[in-house]
């Protein structure tokens, strides 16, 4: 029997006014009480018209102050008011389970304790970057690769799709705890991608726009300068595909006795 008190963590979307769903409208309407997390303090004023009892989380991010730990408190500031038997909505920007790691383990840990916990998903810059850039990642694939992971592991890049870096601007931060990396980290990026890229690669740089009448940075680069651009938390690093799919024709002779046996035809 689930106890009195849940959780709905939601998503606010990418641009003001623009990307709020009905559900997560909803949620936030009839919740006791509204965490909000978003850098924008124009996005809390708006959300605070929703609401009468919005509670910013932005004040438990520090300087020099390990995310990890501001994400364990935001976990417990919401999970705090779930306990008391409260209807809790937490707000956060974009959708809350991208980038997000505060409305995962919140809803994990909601659940454990026997109390209802749900996600509303809400449009993330990813949705954005495919409308902005035009790019359709069923066409010749799409990977994602998150900055300093891609950097701490070893990762297979596969140059015939779309690379999409995240969060190229703290590249290499060990401790979770900076708001940028300077151009040596950067330029250890660089080197990485050097492996699978000419320097002269063309990369999008790429921040969705987040007020109506904004439009999003889309700028042109080669990769050997990425180091010494300017880079900001929203910016995410897009590089095009450098080769083209190479057919595997191996496969394909055996799905076409496949096809053949079962009286299909098909090609590719």
């Amino acid at each position: 029997m689930e106890k009195p008190g849940s959780l709905a963590c939601v998503g606010l979307g990418m641009t003001l006014g623009a990307h709020l769903t009905p559900r997560a409208q909803a949620h936030i309407g009839q919740a006791d009480v509204v965490f909000v997390a978003a850098s924008d303090p124009l996005v809390e004023l708006w959300v605070q018209q929703m609401h009468p009892d919005v509670r910013s989380l932005q004040p438990l991010y520090g300087e020099d102050k390990p995310r990890t730990d501001t994400y364990r408190e935001m976990v417990e500031a919401l999970l705090a008011e779930v306990r008391a038997g409260k209807r809790v909505c937490g707000a956060f920007y974009g959708h809350p389970g991208v980038f997000a790691q505060a409305p995962h383990r919140a809803i994990a840990q909601a659940r454990r304790e026997g109390y209802e916990a749900v996600m509303e998903p809400g449009i993330s810059a990813e949705d954005c970057l495919y409308a902005d850039l035009g790019i359709d990642p069923g066409e010749t694939g799409c990977q994602h690769f998150e900055a300093s992971q891609l950097m701490f592991y070893h990762r297979r890049i596969d140059t015939s799709a779309w690379l999409v870096v995240w969060q190229p601007g703290v590249a290499g931060d060990r401790g979770f705890r900076r708001a940028a990396t300077g151009p040596a980290h950067r330029q250890l990026l660089v080197d990485l991608l050097a492996r699978d890229y000419p320097l002269d690669h063309e990369c999008l740089l790429y921040e969705a726009a987040t007020l109506p009448l904004h439009r999003p940075r889309i700028e042109r680069l080669a990769l050997g300068s990425l180091a010494a651009a300017r880079l900001t938390a929203q910016s995410t690093l897009v590089l095009p595909p450098g080769r083209k799919l190479e057919r595997n024709e191996a496969l394909l002779a055996l799905l076409a006795e496949l096809d053949e046996a079962e009286g299909l035809a098909g090609g590719h």
